[in-house]
Order: structure tokens, then C-alpha cells, then sequence
């Protein structure tokens, strides 16, 4: 039974639900652990009681695959949504994580930017599909109710990117710890303050997390130094360590909290995880 539907027999409405908090996993430097994030950050959020919607913005569907979705089970990807107008909670599919569910990307994403270059909304077809999920979840019986949607965003800035970040309340940046980090991520704060002043008004950095860190290098944590002295308090006090268990995971097609739940990577993101809802808390209280 629906969990809005009176068992006394009356027809009194339940609370409208609280709109999902939609996040956009970003960052136009390829290799820094950005699918990986999102999938173990979802997984770890579904962990600890959350109701996560996970959609692949990327052509190569890593973070399908990652999840165990194969390319057969793919009836409707995000191609339909953005081009065909389908419905998110249409074509997303339940993965073997309780309480994740993934919008599944294919190549066919690939050729957007072509095929819509004079499409109308052509830059909010994502927030237009997530507002449809948003409004369905309040008030529709038996649907989702999602509290987290996650977009992992494609390595580069393109149409599908601009649609993430426009579809988005918040960005949260994965960021390898090596040489060329800050770098990246100036060009992404540049892209940030593009859409915010351009398109989505609201857009907001939720916080940057820090990927790949080996204590035994220098350089990571010289490059820790640096984020935090420049960022402050948008950097995650958690750190995702270096870990072979997560980097074997995908190859198996599953997270790496189910694949290793106690591998020093795991751990990291069922903490991350806490994190990003300890935020979100606070900034609910401060609004």
C-alpha cells in the first residue's frame, strides 16, 4: 500500500513530501573519480536510509555498467528522456542496491548536441524531467519518494553538462589529489558562475571531495593544503583513499560497498555519505 494512503477509511491528503535534493557529481577533468563517486556515494546514501535516483549523463554509461545495468536491460535510457520528452521515473530501473534506482545512459547520447542543436529548451530538458518527477513524487500514489537525485555529468562541457547543472540545486566536485587538481577545478568554478548566471540562478557548490588520496605522497597532501586553504569549508572533511577494492569493483558490476563493504574505500564513502546528509540537515535548519 502506498505509503500517503489513510488505513481509516477517510480521504484526508497526506504532507506533500519534500522534493528530492538533486546533485550534479562534476568535474570537466577526466580521471578524477567522478563516476566512482557517484555510484559508491549513492550506494552509501541508500546505506543510511535515503531513497537515491542516480542518472547517467554520460555517452560511455559507466556508471550504468558500474551498477550492474547491461546494455539489454537498457529499454529506455536517457537519450528518450531528453529527446523524446519520456518520463525519469519512466526509464529508470531498480539496481540490486536497495533504495537505488539509475536513469541508464547508452552511446546514443553521444550525438545530442548535433540532434538537438535547434531543439526547443534545449538547455533544460533535464530540469524539465526532473520537475515532472518532483511534482509526480509529491503527489502521485505508489511513486518513489526519492530524497536524493545524483547526475553523474560527462568529463567535458557540453550540452549535457549545461543540462546537468540547470537541472541541478548543487554541485558536488570530486577532485583527484595530483599536480594538475586546481587547475580543473578553476575551469569548473568558471562553468559554475556561467550557468548560475545564465541559467539556473540557484546553482550553489555543495562541497568538494577529495579523491585518490595516498597519505604515503607528498603531494597529496600538499594539494589537500591548497583546496582547503582556497575553499574552506566546502571541502569534505572526508577523504576517498587511493584503494584497489574500488578500482576492481566496476569490472564486476557492482559498487564497491557491496563488492568490499570493509575496504578502506568503502568506508570512506558510507562516511562521505553522512557528511552530505549532515549538510543538507544544516542547511534545511538554516533556510
Amino acid at each position: 500500500m502506498p505509503d500517503h494512503v489513510p488505513t481509516d477509511g477517510s480521504t484526508q491528503a497526506a504532507p506533500r513530501r519534500p522534493a528530492p535534493r538533486v546533485l550534479s557529481v562534476a568535474n570537466q577533468k577526466g580521471g578524477v573519480g567522478k563516476t566512482t563517486t557517484a555510484i559508491n556515494l549513492g550506494t552509501a546514501l541508500a546505506a543510511v536510509g535515503e531513497k537515491v535516483l542516480l542518472v547517467d549523463m554520460d555517452p560511455q554509461g559507466n556508471a550504468s555498467t558500474g551498477l550492474g545495468v547491461p546494455m539489454s536491460a537498457r529499454k529506455m535510457t536517457m537519450y528518450d528522456v531528453l529527446v523524446d520528452g519520456r518520463g525519469a521515473a519512466e526509464a529508470a530501473v531498480e539496481t540490486a542496491v536497495p533504495g537505488l534506482w539509475i536513469v541508464p545512459s547508452d552511446p546514443d547520447l553521444s550525438g545530442i548536441e548535433i540532434e538537438m542543436a535547434h531543439a526547443e529548451r534545449r538547455n533544460f530538458r533535464l530540469r524539465d524531467a526532473i520537475d515532472r518527477l518532483r511534482s509526480d513524487q509529491q503527489v502521485g500514489p505508489g511513486q518513489t519518494a526519492f530524497s536524493y537525485i545524483l547526475i553523474d555529468c560527462p568529463p567535458s562541457l557540453n550540452l549535457l553538462t549545461v543540462n546537468a547543472m540547470s537541472a541541478a540545486d548543487a554541485v558536488l566536485v570530486p577532485l583527484q589529489c595530483e599536480f594538475f587538481a586546481l587547475e580543473g577545478l578553476t575551469q569548473l568554478m568558471r562553468t559554475v558562475d556561467l550557468v548560475r548566471s545564465s541559467l539556473n540562478p540557484r546553482l550553489e557548490i555543495q562541497g568538494i571531495v577529495l579523491t585518490m588520496f595516498d597519505r604515503r605522497n607528498s603531494l597529496s597532501s600538499q594539494v589537500e593544503q591548497d583546496v582547503r586553504a582556497h575553499f574552506g569549508d566546502k571541502v569534505y572533511d572526508t577523504k576517498i583513499p587511493r584503494n584497489v577494492r574500488v578500482s576492481e569493483a566496476p569490472s564486476f558490476g557492482k559498487p564497491a560497498l557491496i563488492y568490499d563493504l570493509k575496504c578502506a574505500g568503502s568506508q570512506a564513502y558510507l562516511k562521505l555519505a553522512r557528511e552530505v546528509v549532515s549538510r543538507e540537515r544544516r542547511r534545511r535548519e538554516a533556510a
